[in-house]
């Protein structure tokens, strides 16, 4: 999956990635998490296992969904309203997203 900030923030918003109360109030806050910081890191990291567990077990149920085709989905439904209004996304300047 391409990690940017958009399907780590589904993730967190679909309650399955939990973050730390401290860095998930810098993020509620929209201060910036620095580029390659470990929190930064980190959030991509635990999107991207999340995502290739997520494919791995919807495979052994017997769907046939690539973690790039997931990531995908997960990017496409954080389009919607609800993503984009209830909590921000983590802020991060970079040219990587």
């Amino acid at each position: 999956m391409f990690a940017d900030n958009l399907v780590p923030h589904v993730l967190r918003m679909d309650g399955i990635l939990l973050y730390d109360e401290n860095l998930a109030a810098r993020i509620d806050s929209e201060e910036l998490i620095p580029s390659g910081s470990p929190e930064e890191v980190e959030i991509k990291a635990c999107a991207l296992h999340a995502v290739e567990l997520m494919a791995k077990a919807l495979k052994e149920a017997g769907h046939g969904v690539t973690p790039v085709r997931l990531a995908y989905v997960l990017w496409n439904r954080g389009q919607k309203p609800y993503y984009k209004k209830v909590k921000p996304r983590h802020r991060t300047r970079t040219v990587f997203y």
